[in-house]
């Protein structure tokens, strides 16, 4: 997994996007990661059946 600062993720955009394209990016804000980045279409399904899993939960307490 690569690091970086989200000074760095955001004047490298491309690069960042491109880097998370082939393995996870943390991007961190003042100290610990604030944020996780991943993009592939297999990751963006995942996201989709999380969303509607965690909705069915909160109907279903």
């Amino acid at each position: 997994m690569r690091t970086m600062s989200a000074r760095e993720a955001k004047n490298g955009f491309a690069l960042m996007i491109g880097t998370a394209c082939a393995e996870p990016v943390l991007i961190e804000k003042h100290g610990p990661g604030a944020v996780s980045a991943c993009f592939d279409t297999g990751g963006m399904q995942e996201w989709e059946h999380l969303k509607v899993f965690s909705i069915l939960l909160v109907l279903n307490a």
